[in-house]
């Protein structure tokens, strides 16, 4: 039998073969100046553990739109006498201010009118907007002293979930399946649920590159989870096409992908036949995932009623729990509505209506079912807010601007340490005094606790090995157990 590449060259016309070989001649030229098709790095070459991991997955409850750690998750009693004083000058330190500020004349402090509590054995102070999760105290690392460079959202966004402002490179979700590879068959090792809040007003748009694979293959790429009837779409056969046949035609497109692999050797059509053998499979893992009728009746006291409708945050904690049990890598939750520019305790109670049950009953469930300990769970968004009120001021009504220098987050289960506070913002919860933890490092930690050295898995593109964390980044040790 004559090599496919004979045989394809056999019945091309002349200028067939010279258009091929000067496309070859062209490629070979971009691959000496370093900017041909990318190439796995040798440490990338071969994904998987750098050392012992403490998570198998991770569940990222992102809140799109910078809750306020003023209101959530950082006290400061102390701002109740300073009501509408100028922020001082020694506290902003020059800091940049967005755009929607700057014709403010004045920069009035706007205490929270919602109290704290400690909560738990560890007596970390939880608000009081959040009483399921004060109740979850003891299971949660809180982190006070996060910090971004971005101060808008769309880099913020782009920054914590893939590494740069800059659109482009791979989201985290990617790279854990790049470096990691799935543990389940019939369903994409990274998965991808959105949620609209319940008072209707989403803010800030997302984009799908958010969870795009960037410059790595397209197979590891997030995998949308849609409410409606069809939740991932062109999983059903078409109309007068039986299973049968379909499968027969999948068969035929990838042997047809294989001979043309065998030509040209492009990685993608590796990675399309991949992703249609994935697509069969799923048409009958995806009704299973979302046909939660069989869940006991607990489940749903446990989540909240919203849990019973699809699309919900408190539906999409409980599909969350049941991608983990089915061995789902990376499970990103979108959340939306949590840019309280102004009229922010009316929206901030709504928001946190949504997501506080649902979340603590995430953390509850898992824990119960013996997954907390290889699921690292984590809860927040892109910055935070400030502590000086943007528009209107009043001790019932305010608003806060954008800010990135700290902010809050928790994280549960996967080797952190439950319990556990760590690092402290100043008075006016503005700067960092204690234990800084910038995005770079909050990503290297969420690397490290599967297993992960973020400076050894790396992806050689246009010339230079990129990594998530890019060339910054320190493993927060006194965070994982």
């Amino acid at each position: 039998m004559q090599p496919l590449l004979c045989q394809a060259t056999a019945t091309q016309s002349r200028r067939d073969f010279l258009c091929r070989t000067s496309l070859g001649l062209g490629v070979a030229a971009l691959h000496t100046l370093g900017l041909g098709a990318p190439q796995a790095s040798a440490a990338g070459s071969l994904p998987g553990l750098h050392f012992a991991p403490r998570a198998k997955r991770v569940i990222y409850l992102f809140q799109s739109g910078g809750p306020s750690q003023l209101e959530l998750l950082d006290p400061k009693p102390g701002l109740e006498k300073l009501f509408d004083a100028d922020l001082p000058d020694s506290v902003r330190r020059g800091q940049r201010i967005t755009g929607m500020v700057t014709a403010q004349k004045r920069l009035p402090i706007a205490p929270s009118k919602y109290g704290f509590k400690p909560c738990g054995q560890s007596g970390t102070p939880i608000g009081d907007l959040l009483p399921y999760t004060q109740k979850i105290a003891d299971d949660i690392c809180v982190i006070n002293s996060l910090n971004t460079e971005a101060i808008n959202h769309d880099p913020a966004i782009t920054f914590i979930q893939t590494g740069s402002q800059q659109p482009g490179r791979p989201s985290m979700g990617s790279w854990v399946d790049y470096g990691l590879g799935s543990e389940c068959e019939d369903l994409p090792a990274f998965v991808v649920l959105l949620s609209l809040p319940s008072n209707g007003a989403p803010d800030q748009g997302l984009l799908s590159r958010l969870w795009g694979s960037g410059f790595l293959p397209s197979r590891h790429q997030g995998v949308k989870l849609r409410s409606g009837a069809d939740p991932v779409l062109f999983l059903r056969d078409p109309e007068g096409l039986s299973p049968a046949a379909r499968a027969r035609w999948v068969d035929a497109l990838g042997e047809l992908n294989r001979k043309r692999h065998a030509v040209v050797g492009d990685p993608e059509i590796d990675a399309r036949i991949v992703q249609y053998e994935m697509a069969c499979r799923m048409q009958t893992s995806v009704p299973d995932l979302v046909n939660v009728a069989a869940e006991p009746e607990a489940t749903f006291k446990l989540y909240g009623e919203d849990a019973r409708k699809p699309g919900t945050y408190a539906a999409n904690c409980l599909l969350a729990r049941r991608l983990a049990e089915r061995g789902v890598r990376f499970i990103q939750l979108y959340h939306r509505g949590w840019d309280h520019h102004g009229s922010l305790p009316a929206k901030i109670e709504s928001l946190s209506r949504d997501v506080d049950q649902a979340s603590a009953a995430l953390v509850t469930d898992l824990k119960q079912r013996g997954l907390l300990e290889d699921t690292l769970v984590v809860w927040g968004g892109e910055f935070g807010r400030t502590v000086y009120c943007q528009g209107g001021l009043s001790h019932q009504d305010y608003g806060r601007d954008h800010h990135g220098k700290t902010f809050s987050m928790w994280l549960a289960g996967g080797g952190v340490k439950p319990g556990l506070r760590y690092g402290r913002s100043d008075e006016f919860s503005f700067n960092i005094v204690e234990n800084p933890v910038h995005v770079h490092d909050l990503q290297a930690t969420i690397q490290a606790c599967l297993g992960i050295d973020h400076e050894r898995l790396t992806f050689k593109f246009q010339g230079r090995q990129f990594r998530l964390t890019d060339v910054h980044g320190n493993v927060v040790k006194k965070v994982v157990a």
